[in-house]
């Protein structure tokens, strides 16, 4: 009896400190890594969430950009981040694409793991506005008039814009020239500009200058239909199937953190998507705000990884 009350009263004790240590969480700023340059998908979604959740942390929440490797530098330093005070946007293109293509300095399903789900966006086909074209059958048939000469941007080797434009190659039969860049802002910039043609961006980053009529959306890479573009078909609608992307973001934290810590963090980020002015703000940048407990998170990281590897073994997608 004895041994089983000492057993309980330890317990208690452990409990009590792992909310005491909750409750006093964050005792300093905290920090959001971003692994793409301003300007693109993966930020804005970073920005949306610490803009609330600042005041619900009592504390600065400040969105810090390493740009990079695929997105994996800013998951790199946050897998061995140690002040207890970093996360991490995570998205697709680093936590179940790039593992299948690159050789990673830190383990993406030890060093890691999967707080909270924040959303997922689709991929659109984009066009600079002096490009010949109005269609995406159109812009195959230029295509294979020209083979090469088209050059495609992305942001970066292994995103969802390189995977998206290799299914569009393979599905399509034409041969277009990849253009990497260190994320999507500085790929937009070219792609207004007309140093690239092409683009399967992410819809945060390409809606405002679609609205704005600095590039023209072809097809959306979705099932269905945007509704902050419900005049741009589906790829399946515009005559290619088998063209569907997206990208999905996710609050990222080192293995390391303790799971009261994690939480918290789960619980605060809920309560910023369950926000009117977020869910307004996200959506208009066509994000699909799909809630999951972080139990849901880990296993949907899990089937994604699978789902990739699979993808891009059986297209035998290489780095550039």
């Amino acid at each position: 009896m004895k041994l089983i009350t000492a057993l309980l009263l330890t317990v208690c004790a452990a409990t009590l400190q792992s909310v005491a240590l909750a409750q006093d969480w964050p005792t300093k700023p905290v920090r959001i890594l971003v692994g793409s340059a301003p300007g693109g998908g993966t930020d804005a979604m970073a920005r949306a969430v610490a803009d609330r959740l600042g005041p619900l942390l009592k504390q600065p929440v400040v969105v810090e950009n390493r740009a990079g490797v695929s997105n994996t530098l800013a998951a790199d330093v946050t897998a061995k981040a140690t002040d207890g005070h970093t996360l991490l946007m995570g998205v697709s293109t680093a936590h179940a694409i790039a593992p299948h293509l690159l050789k990673l300095n830190y383990d993406n399903d030890k060093d890691l793991v999967p707080v909270a789900f924040v959303g997922a966006v689709p991929n659109v086909l984009v066009v600079n506005n002096a490009l010949p074209v109005d269609s995406v059958q159109a812009l195959i048939k230029l295509a294979k008039s020209q083979p090469g000469k088209l050059n495609y941007a992305t942001s970066g080797s292994g995103s969802t814009q390189h995977i998206a434009a290799e299914l569009f190659k393979d599905k399509a039969g034409v041969f277009m020239t990849h253009i990497p860049y260190r994320g999507s802002g500085p790929a937009l910039v070219d792609l207004v500009g007309g140093q690239v043609q092409l683009s399967f961006d992410t819809m945060p980053s390409v809606i405002g200058q679609i609205k704005a009529g600095r590039i023209r959306a072809l097809a959306v890479a979705s099932a269905k239909r945007n509704p902050q573009l419900p005049n741009v078909p589906t790829m399946a609608e515009a005559g290619l199937g088998g063209v569907e992307m997206s990208a999905w973001y996710g609050i990222y934290m080192p293995a390391s953190t303790p799971k009261a810590v994690q939480d918290r963090i789960y619980t605060e980020v809920t309560k910023v998507l369950a926000m009117p002015e977020t869910q307004t703000r996200l959506s208009a940048i066509g994000a699909d705000l799909t809630p999951m407990t972080q139990a849901q998170f880990a296993a949907f990281h899990a089937s994604e990884n699978k789902r990739y590897a699979e993808l891009i073994a059986r297209k035998n997608i290489k780095m550039d």
